[in-house]
């Protein structure tokens, strides 16, 4: 993978991190890898609820938004290394969502959509 990508990534990821902790939540995780299922970008609680958050950005129009680009193999993907994450951690009895945080990096500063309850 192109360098360059990473540090958009990487980029995105930090700024969706800092919006959840002004949000209030606390960051319990970031890049968590299930295996070859893949990864959640971050693992944070809100309140008393277990979120997983996937972070897309995108840094033209070209090709879409950013929440457009989670297709439905993204999904089951973020699903199964969710429950890796609850079965490793010994996690029961805890009630969970999924959210996306889409970043829309072609304007100055950057638009965060959050998306509770994304899928």
């Amino acid at each position: 993978m192109n360098e360059n990508y990473r540090q958009k990534g990487s980029y995105a990821e930090v700024l969706a991190e800092e919006y959840l902790v002004q949000k209030g939540y606390t960051i319990k995780t970031l890049n968590f890898h299930f295996g070859r299922h893949g990864e959640v970008d971050i693992i944070a609680k809100d309140g008393a609820t277990l979120v997983f958050v996937e972070v897309k950005a995108r840094w033209t129009k070209r090709f879409g938004s950013a929440e457009e680009s989670i297709t439905s193999k993204k999904i089951m993907s973020l699903r199964h290394v969710a429950e890796g994450y609850l079965y490793i951690n010994k996690i029961e009895n805890t009630e969970c969502r999924f959210d996306t945080i889409a970043i829309d990096c072609s304007i100055n500063p950057p638009f965060i959509n959050h998306i509770e309850n994304a899928f």
